[in-house]
C-alpha cells in the first residue's frame, strides 16, 4: 500500500486533515484534500491516482460525477459520509462507505482492500 496515491476529496477542512493524517500515517501519498467537485474533477484529468476517498456531498452538490469518473478510470474509491447509504449516488450505493466519525484504522482497512479485491 506504500507510496499510492489516494485522491482525498472532502469539503470540511478538519475532517481532510484528519482523512490525510491517517492515509500518510498508513504511508500513502494524499491528493489535495479537494473540496470541490469541480476540483477532484479537473486534478483527475492531470494527477495519476490509485485510490480516492470521497465525501458524499461537498457544500451541497452531490460528489456522482466524481465517483463516474474514477469508475471510468477503473479507480476504487468509498465513500466517508455522516449520511447512510441512501445517500450516496444511486449507480454507487454499492460503494465502500466508511461512516463518520471514523478512526484512521477505519480509514486504512478499506483503503487496504482496494487493492485486495478479486
Amino acid at each position: 500500500m506504500a507510496g499510492k496515491r489516494i485522491l482525498v476529496v472532502e469539503d470540511e477542512f478538519l475532517i481532510a486533515l484528519d482523512i490525510a493524517g491517517a492515509l500518510e500515517q498508513g504511508g500513502l501519498v494524499v491528493i489535495g484534500p479537494l473540496a470541490s467537485v469541480r476540483d477532484a474533477l479537473r486534478t483527475l484529468e492531470s494527477e495519476k491516482v490509485d485510490g480516492a476517498l470521497l465525501d458524499a456531498n461537498l457544500g451541497g452538490e452531490p460528489v456522482g460525477r466524481v465517483a463516474d469518473a474514477l469508475l471510468a478510470r477503473r479507480v476504487p474509491f468509498a465513500f466517508v459520509s455522516g449520511y447512510g447509504r441512501e445517500q450516496l449516488p444511486k449507480q454507487h450505493q454499492g460503494a465502500p462507505l466508511i461512516g463518520k466519525p471514523f478512526t484512521g484504522p477505519d480509514l486504512l482497512g478499506v483503503v487496504a482492500r482496494f487493492w485486495t479485491r478479486s
